[in-house]
């Protein structure tokens, strides 16, 4: 009678390693996929089990388990690594390939399908059967072709174009403002809603040691809105948190932007179309008082120098952050302003370092260009 086909007697390291990849499993790839059923198959057969059972365990072949089983016995933990052979010959072409990306990357419509996206089997589907070029083709090897095109199953975006009647000229408005008149142009526009809740972030911790945000559950604090304001030339932003937006809240803000330059001279606020911006009361305190309001487009508020400084407030002061009450996040807030305001750098000093890194770079010409010339003579 034939001997019993099973493993040889397994290592503490060895029975460890099959213990956690059996456990624990891996990525599914392909290759640790593999090395998880030859471990199962390991393992089982170590513990007692007959090649019978096992292969009813992995769902394969008799002969497979004890190919498995002999080649564990020769190699050890080597065994558990796929062996890739040579294959048949290619299938698809470099032609095939690219007329799957470009069937897939086109919309079915334009291609007489009545459905909106395509799905791996409606793909498959069309490539077998269609009028261009037939390409026979499975699901799982059109997903890895389209992979290796950088083509991914992706969710749609949507995107809004200005129907502004006066965009080009507003935009025009804007650019000579910023252009022109930089030390006399400022931003303004609302940042909110500021609630107090627990807020998720990042931040750097011990690895697997992430830190932790209390729940709130009760969110009693309501919301506020920050009122900010950014005087271009200077790169400083200020601003006052309000319960609302409204038409006094913004006359308030546009009364500390018109202080900033008291001396009477034209200046120019660049603002959205919110209907608190432009109200009858606005525009007649900002014709008597030389402001000139330039309104972004409709659907253009990146237009706003301000929209890009509201970034790094989300970031460094509402998000990793639980704050129990408004007048501890509005206090935060401000700390952050100031801190901002006092490290950002003039016009003048940025210069005044431009002209310093062009002095080095010629002195360093000077000393070093110059024996170079002369040994190349």
């Amino acid at each position: 009678m034939a001997e019993l086909v099973k493993v040889r007697r397994l290592s503490d390291e060895e029975g460890q390693r099959l213990l956690r990849i059996v456990r624990r499993g891996e990525p599914k790839a392909t290759k640790t996929v593999i090395r998880y059923r030859r471990a199962m198959v390991v393992l089982a057969s170590a513990s007692g089990n007959t090649v019978p059972a096992i292969a009813r365990l992995v769902a394969a072949d008799e002969d497979t388990v004890r190919e498995v089983i002999h080649r564990f016995n020769e190699v050890g933990m080597k065994a558990l690594d796929p062996r890739w052979a040579g294959g048949r010959p290619r299938r698809i072409s470099a032609e095939d390939e690219e007329f799957l990306v470009a069937t897939a990357t086109t919309r079915p419509e334009k291609l007489g399908c009545p459905f909106t996206h395509w799905s791996l089997r409606k793909l498959v589907g069309y490539l077998a059967d269609n009028a261009v070029r037939v390409l026979p083709i499975g699901r799982e090897r059109a997903r890895r072709l389209l992979a290796d095109h950088d083509v991914t199953f992706q969710r749609t975006k949507t995107w809004k174009e200005s129907p502004d009647p006066e965009r080009d000229a507003k935009l025009a408005r804007i650019e000579a403002a910023l252009e022109q008149h930089p030390d006399r142009t400022f931003a303004f526009d609302e940042f909110g809603p500021l609630a107090c809740l627990p807020t998720p972030g990042s931040c750097w911790a011990p690895a697997g040691r992430p830190q932790r945000l209390p729940a709130n559950y009760h969110k009693t604090a309501g919301v506020r809105q920050f009122h900010g304001c950014y005087a271009v030339a200077e790169d400083r932003l200020w601003g006052v948190v309000r319960a609302r937006k409204g038409a006094v809240n913004t006359l308030a803000a546009l009364r500390t932007i018109r202080a900033a330059r008291p001396d009477g001279d034209p200046i120019y606020v660049i603002l959205d179309n919110l209907s608190a911006h432009k109200g009858p009361a606005i525009r007649a305190w900002a014709t008597r008082r030389h402001v000139e309001l330039c309104f972004t487009p409709t659907y253009a508020s990146w237009a706003n120098p301000i929209e890009a400084h509201f970034g790094p407030l989300r970031s460094f002061v509402l998000t990793n952050s639980t704050y129990p009450n408004q007048v501890v996040l509005t206090r935060a807030l401000h700390a952050h302003l100031r801190w901002r305001n006092a490290h950002t750098r003039h016009p003048d000093v940025l210069a005044a370092e431009r002209r310093e890194r062009a002095r080095i770079r010629s002195e360093h010409h000077r000393r070093w260009g110059q024996p170079q010339q002369q040994t190349a003579a």
